[in-house]
């Protein structure tokens, strides 16, 4: 899976963002929906005209199955996963399809939780809840962003 992980640290602020690399902007997509759309119905019509009637509504089933994948593709294109550390707060983001959940916790009290098992997500835990992070990175990078947090929190703490 192809990944993007940007850190910002400053004096007062950290902040870890994971996301997906998209290979196609929203505008993009659409252009080559629309222009492999143009191309099979184009080419449906010319048969369509010859007596293959038969061959539109396949193309219609193929455009539609298409559509759906790239309706599906771009639901989930902008999914990512925040993590700000700053002015005395903790915020974990999230976003998946439509989906948008955030928590603020105080740093001091969040540890930071992973076994290094493959597939496993990096946990924050605060109290009783647990906080999963890291979809979007590559189980070899995942306990260097643990380090990075953990440093991150006990920099926040000495404070």
């Amino acid at each position: 899976m192809q990944y993007r992980w940007d850190y910002v640290a400053e004096s007062d602020r950290h902040q870890w963002v994971f996301k997906r690399n998209r290979a196609l902007t929203p505008s993009q997509l659409a252009g080559w929906f629309g222009s492999l759309a143009a191309v099979s119905l184009l080419i449906a019509m010319v048969f369509t005209a010859r007596g293959a009637w038969v061959v539109l509504p396949f193309t219609v089933l193929e455009i539609s199955a298409l559509a759906l994948a790239f309706l599906i593709y771009g639901r989930h294109a902008g999914d990512y996963e925040r993590v700000v550390m700053a002015h005395g707060r903790l915020m974990m983001e999230s976003a998946c399809g439509s989906r948008r959940d955030r928590v603020e916790r105080r740093p001091v009290w969040v540890r930071v939780e992973y076994g290094g098992r493959l597939g496993e997500p990096i946990r924050l835990v605060v109290g009783g809840e647990k906080f999963a992070i890291g979809r979007f990175v590559p189980d070899d990078r995942k306990e260097e962003l643990v380090q990075e947090l953990r440093s991150a929190l006990v920099a926040r703490q000495a404070r």
